[in-house]
């Protein structure tokens, strides 16, 4: 499983070397080669391609090469490099393209339940927001009481819009930070290798037994999309750019098997 073919080594190869570049560098190649949301003042059309190369440290890195190599030779044999390079990126950009969407869908909600407190601020609102948008956060509970009882009060609801304004900043500059990683990618890898090898047998360190590539990846992307939807405090795993991947490999697969084999 680990006989590298060609393309294999060479994404190995470059990844490893921007990660040493990173370490070098930080933070100024992160600014310029991840994925930030369009609208932010670092956006650049080029990181949809650059942000595949970088990664957020070893365990991050590691966890993806090792799946590249693990997965990706057989299906290079299989399709030659020309159509697996193809594949790898267009699952990279697509995951990435995608995954933007899906954080100005938020970062939009988010902006309007802030424009609609902010006019008219109230203790029920608050709770709310907060349930909705700022779970891992406490210490409100006090201020919303207080607004509750008084909602005409001047000085709570100046507080209460402060406390949201502030909080929606911090989460837009964590949540909606530069985008880094090869997953996206990599979740194309892995459903087509379980698409085209459904019945392989598969040891994993995290299995007490052998598992089958078509469970293990199932299994795998309902996780992913639990865990996108249900967002725990502190998670900054891009959950959502992982089932991306996963949909554009589905997308090239398809469009091969209608015998489109000029794709490239």
């Amino acid at each position: 499983m680990f006989n590298l073919t060609p393309v294999v080594r060479n994404i190995l190869f470059i990844n490893i070397a921007a990660y040493f570049l990173q370490a070098a560098f930080l933070p100024q190649l992160q600014q310029i080669g991840a994925l930030y949301p369009i609208g932010s003042p670092y956006f650049q059309p080029w990181q949809f391609v650059t942000y595949m190369f970088l990664h957020g440290g070893f365990g991050h890195i590691l966890s993806n090469m090792f799946g590249l190599i693990s997965f990706g030779p057989m299906l290079e044999m299989k399709w030659g490099p020309r159509r697996f390079l193809i594949f790898w990126m267009v699952c990279g950009i697509g995951a990435g393209v995608l995954y933007e969407g899906v954080r100005f869908y938020e970062g939009y909600r988010m902006e309007q339940a802030r424009r609609e407190f902010v006019a008219e601020p109230t203790g029920g609102d608050l709770v709310a927001f907060f349930d909705k948008y700022a779970s891992q956060y406490s210490g409100y509970e006090v201020l919303a009481q207080a607004l509750q009882r008084n909602p005409q009060n001047q000085e709570y609801r100046e507080s209460a819009i402060q406390t949201v304004n502030g909080v929606v900043d911090e989460i837009k500059n964590s949540r909606f930070g530069g985008m880094v990683g090869a997953s996206g990618a990599l979740f194309g890898i892995l459903f087509a290798f379980a698409y085209l090898f459904p019945n392989t047998e598969l040891m994993l360190l995290f299995f007490p037994f052998p598992i089958k590539a078509k469970y293990f990846v199932g299994l795998y992307a309902l996780y992913e999309l639990y865990a996108g939807i249900h967002r725990t405090p502190g998670d900054n795993v891009a959950h959502f750019a992982h089932l991306g991947g996963l949909l554009i490999g589905f997308i090239i697969l398809k469009i091969w098997e209608q015998g489109r084999e000029r794709f490239y």
